[in-house]
């Protein structure tokens, strides 16, 4: 029988996360064979797991990364049971290596390469995780992407620009701008860039609601229908300028739209700037 001393058990616990008397039994039974110890030990982890599966995973990160030049960026929602395993040194380095991975080798979607390392960890910390989503963006030669991470994680934005004079792009008061609109989306969450964006079957749901709303509005009762679809008109133009990106108050000076806020800029930088797309990620939220 193969002596099983403590540093042994110890070199167990860190491989596995497992408890230490559970590693002592592992390297006793394999007769101190550390990989079929650590076999053992992996295998009652995926058991483990599988009776959390059913568990929600509603805590964890977001996690944003761009190449240098601002030519592509990657955000992963990594999720867990528990905000305590979501503040944990692996789960985190687990994010950033997974964002990394899929940046290094343009991933657009989860794959079974990076499934399979959310797997390892969540085996060894014994909790249900999950990589919700995962989305790339690739800007062309005349586009630049930026990005920023709200709080601890729990949101992520990129935001894309397009200019007819992309060599705009390396000046420090257009790119801290820029920076600036991802601050932006990240505060007021638009639904999209401007009104011509906006699903126009999800706005007649939206003004549905309006008019569910109007007839039971007592003030309402008896008006003409001109009226009342003039009203209806304005609850609708109304909405739309809170939801459309363009149209919202600049969170840096609200007194101006963010259309306007971005035509300063141009006439600053002498160059048209556009913004192309943004992604807005938030934990939990879809």
């Amino acid at each position: 029988m193969a002596e099983i001393t403590a540093s042994d058990v110890k070199k167990l616990r860190e491989k596995t996360g497992a408890g230490p008397m559970e590693c002592k039994n592992a390297l006793v039974s394999t007769n101190g064979d550390f990989a079929a110890a650590e076999k053992i030990l992996k295998e009652k982890g995926l058991a483990a797991l599988e009776k959390r599966v059913g568990r929600a995973t509603n805590e964890g990160k977001i996690f944003v990364k761009t190449k240098s030049g601002g030519s592509c960026a990657v955000l992963v929602e990594l999720n867990a049971e528990t905000d305590f395993v979501a503040r944990n040194p692996e789960f985190i380095e687990l994010g950033g290596m997974i964002a990394d991975k899929a940046l290094e080798k343009g991933i657009e979607t989860p794959t079974d390469e990076l499934n399979g390392m959310v797997t390892e960890l969540a085996t060894k910390i014994r909790e249900n995780m999950g990589l919700k989503r995962l989305r790339l963006v690739k800007a062309a030669s005349n586009e630049y992407i930026t990005q920023y991470i709200h709080g601890d994680g729990a949101i992520g934005i990129v935001v894309k620009f397009e200019s007819d004079k992309p060599e705009i792009f390396t000046n420090d008061d257009v790119k801290s701008f820029i920076f600036s609109l991802a601050l932006h989306i990240a505060a007021f969450n638009p639904y999209a860039i401007n009104r011509e964006k906006v699903d126009q079957d999800w706005l007649k749901e939206q003004e549905g609601i309006f008019k569910v709303q109007m007839e039971k509005d007592e003030k309402l009762k008896g008006k003409p229908e001109n009226v009342l679809a003039g009203i209806l008109k304005g609850k609708v133009t109304k909405y739309l300028s809170e939801i459309c990106l363009m149209e919202q108050g600049y969170v840096k000076d609200e007194k101006i739209t963010v259309a306007k806020a971005i035509e300063d800029c141009q006439k600053k930088c002498d160059a048209k700037l556009t913004v192309k797309d943004y992604v807005y990620f938030k934990v939990g939220v879809e």
